[in-house]
């Protein structure tokens, strides 16, 4: 089974745009063809990111409903505990919690279109792949 890292982002894009990439990622990991792990850390910016006003005007979800939408997303996932610390990533430090749930849950892929992660290509042995990229493994 494959196992992955989603960025922040790619939540964010399945659930403004139901028919895109990322959604498509979603219905792979609600099927149980893919395992998504992620950490306290990525569900915090998640939920942020959802909270902005600019984006809640699109999507039109209040923190109820966000933390809902968080809730479903997780009974899907892996949790990993944050232990690893990793600084591979000085330009944005907050991307490193990627690849730090990345090698704690020994993942296959890291699945984002961050330009920070996507520079890297290959992470001790994990792949780097924006979410078209990763569709085409399934096709």
């Amino acid at each position: 089974m494959i196992k992955t890292v989603l960025d922040a982002n790619l939540f964010i894009s399945a659930i403004l745009k139901p028919d895109s990439n990322p959604a498509k990622i979603l219905e792979l990991v609600k099927n149980k063809e893919v395992i998504l792990f992620v950490s306290a850390s990525i569900l915090l910016e998640i939920r942020n990111a959802l909270l902005y006003p600019k984006l809640q005007k699109l999507h039109q979800h209040d923190a109820e409903q966000i933390d809902f939408l968080l809730k479903e997303f997780t009974t899907f996932a892996e949790f990993t505990s944050e232990k690893v610390k990793i600084k591979a990533i000085k330009e944005d430090p907050a991307d490193n919690k990627y690849l730090e749930c990345a090698i704690e849950g020994k993942v296959d892929y890291i699945v984002s279109g961050d330009h920070h992660l996507k520079d890297l290509k290959n992470y001790h042995g994990i792949l780097i792949l924006a979410p078209a990229e990763f569709i085409k493994l399934f096709q």
